[in-house]
């Protein structure tokens, strides 16, 4: 079963105001592996994750999670869909007038029947598992960004997801935490032996976590490297150019 496929987008458009996002987007993704997604901006990446949630319904192809249509589902079976994935948003997307813990234990509070003493325990257990225990009665405002990252990555943990989609987890943060949230993704993925998407425009952060990495540009995969190496190495003319402007940006 390591190889099975959990992700499956087959030839997806997706318009909006007439404007086309993705345009005959195809991509796989098995089962414990972690797919990188670069691109430039606009061309995609965000709304392809808002459609494995969702949140976004393709005009036409299919979007196939564990062989499921996505589109097809409902409202429960999505719920229940949705219980088996972690999402970490860009900004964090924490609750301001939550502390830490209450934040982490939402998707428990909302979703299931757990005692308090029950729902606390697992908090603790997460906070510790991304090196951040000790948090649990700060405030939001009280935290750094990379720690409101690891607060992210608790939270999409709690209910021990079998998929976790990041978007742009690097954003926002300085290089050094940039670094130690890579490693926190990588180390993730390893010990618990997840699924991952990863929607990313920093180099750095696709070297270190991803298997495998596609790059989107007008809405369709126009290269897929069966690994990071493979894909740096690239010597695509679209890639050379995008490559040249993102070290511009990530080192002005």
């Amino acid at each position: 079963m390591q190889d099975s496929t959990v992700i499956r987008f087959v030839d997806v458009h997706k318009a909006y105001s007439g404007a086309s996002v993705l345009n005959g987007l195809s991509l796989e993704v098995r089962r414990g592996r972690t797919l990188g997604i670069m691109g430039p901006s606009g061309t995609g990446k965000s709304v392809t994750l808002r459609h494995i949630i969702g949140l976004t319904r393709a005009d036409s192809g299919q979007v196939l999670v564990e062989d499921r249509d996505v589109a097809q589902l409902h409202r429960k079976e999505m719920r229940e869909l949705r219980r088996r994935m972690g999402y970490v948003f860009q900004e964090g997307a924490l609750i301001n007038w939550l502390s830490v813990e209450e934040n982490v234990a939402l998707p428990l509070r909302e979703s299931t029947s757990l005692s308090e003493e029950d729902i606390s325990e697992r908090v603790q257990a997460k906070l510790k598992l991304v090196h951040i225990g000790d948090t649990g009665s700060k405030m939001p405002s009280e935290i750094s960004g990379g720690m409101k990252k690891r607060v992210g990555l608790a939270r999409a943990l709690i209910t021990d997801p079998e998929l976790i989609l990041y978007d742009e987890p690097n954003a926002g943060l300085d290089p050094e935490i940039a670094r130690s949230i890579n490693r926190q993704i990588r180390e993730l993925s390893q010990k618990l032996d997840v699924t991952a998407i990863v929607v990313e425009h920093r180099i750095d952060c696709i070297r270190a976590v991803a298997d495998e990495v596609i790059f989107l540009d007008e809405g369709r995969a126009l290269v897929h490297a069966g690994s990071p190496e493979e894909f740096f190495e690239s010597d695509h003319p679209r890639l050379l150019r995008f490559f040249g402007e993102a070290e511009t940006k990530d080192n002005p």
